[in-house]
């Protein structure tokens, strides 16, 4: 049973560098992954793209044949795409068994309400595939109550419009100490509970807040989330190991991840991990590291780095020394092997 991760987003969230970094990641532990691109205004990724919706339809060539903008190219785009799903079937059968990724199009429309690219997930999971839907969203809507809360509730309406296994991501949760401090902890954001407290920051904001009517609408969409209490988050810093792995394992936990059959000396460095209680980054873990502590983490890391350079260099030029040892003592031995050549006048 084939795997994947469905990667959405408003546009300048991460997409497209989570699924390079993921697809490096993945290759690193043992598991072989593709990623499929199903933005069509896409047309220079990073990753190597194991199937293209630009080979299917492309948003330059709807804009001119049906006189669209940007945002209702894509639109048609992906109606094209649910009509033509077989196109879609066809490019998956010849991945086997890979675990793939998604990268979908920053256009909100197409998870909060739009049909089309729902029905084409539907599709691919009546072909077998464990799906789960993972929203990023970029950490700099913490700096602000009034980003935060449409944050909470456009992922909200995300997990009911797709009705999946579903993950919220905070990316570039390294660059959030760069935007000045944040009125709560970090657990605050990640766990969307309580949200009453953030009304009063909201005040702050934007004096217009105060009026009754504000008021009374900033009340009903923070009870809204509570009441469902279905939003919370995950945090990733994509160049980070450690955030990587974490988040992984909370995918893999939400999809139902099944190593299979392979025990023993055939695992791979995942499997491995895993069942040795491999640890990775709690919320706080995450405060400390990338906000309270972020410079003393990054010297270290800095130092760490400077010292595997270091160490790589004096092992390759110990390999060097040694083979010009070894060549050596080779011509030492023809030399005085005792061996005469007698050449004949």
């Amino acid at each position: 049973m084939p795997f994947a991760q469905l990667v959405i987003g408003p546009p300048g969230s991460g997409k497209s560098t989570y699924c390079d970094g993921m697809q490096q990641f993945l290759s690193a532990i043992g598991r072989k992954c593709s990623v499929v691109n199903l933005d069509p205004a896409n047309e220079r990724t990073s990753y190597p793209c194991a199937l293209d919706i630009r080979s299917l339809v492309t948003l330059e060539e709807i804009m001119a044949d049906e006189a669209l903008g940007p945002n209702g190219g894509v639109l048609y785009a992906l109606e094209e795409l649910q009509h033509n799903v077989e196109w879609l079937q066809r490019g998956l059968d010849g991945l086997g068994e890979d675990y793939v990724l998604f990268d979908c199009p920053g256009q909100v429309e197409l998870f909060t309400h739009h049909a089309s690219l729902r029905n084409v997930f539907f599709r691919i999971q009546k072909m077998g595939y464990r799906l789960v839907a993972l929203h990023l969203t970029d950490s700099y809507c913490l700096t602000l109550p009034s980003l935060y809360i449409s944050t909470l509730l456009l992922s909200l309406r995300s997990m009911l419009q797709l009705d999946l296994p579903h993950l919220n991501v905070l990316t570039k949760i390294d660059k959030i100490a760069s935007y000045g401090p944040l009125p709560f902890d970090l657990e605050f954001y990640t766990e969307a509970q309580d949200l009453s407290d953030i009304t009063a920051h909201l005040l702050e904001e934007n004096p217009m807040m105060r009026h009754s009517k504000f008021e009374g609408l900033n009340n009903a969409v923070v009870e809204l989330v509570e009441d469902f209490g279905l939003v919370a988050f995950e945090t990733l810093a994509v160049e980070d190991k450690k955030s990587m792995m974490t988040l992984l394992q909370a995918i893999d936990r939400a999809g139902g991840y099944a190593f299979g059959g392979a025990e023993g000396a055939n695992d791979t460095v995942w499997q491995v991990a895993v069942r040795d209680g491999l640890r990775g980054m709690s919320v706080r873990d995450v405060q400390e590291r990338w906000i309270d502590r972020k410079e003393e983490y990054d010297e270290l890391e800095r130092r760490k780095i400077e010292e595997e350079m270091k160490a790589r260099e004096e092992s390759e030029a110990m390999d060097e020394y040694g083979d010009d040892e070894d060549l050596e003592e080779m011509q030492r031995g023809v030399l005085e092997s005792g061996i005469k050549v007698v050449r004949n006048p």
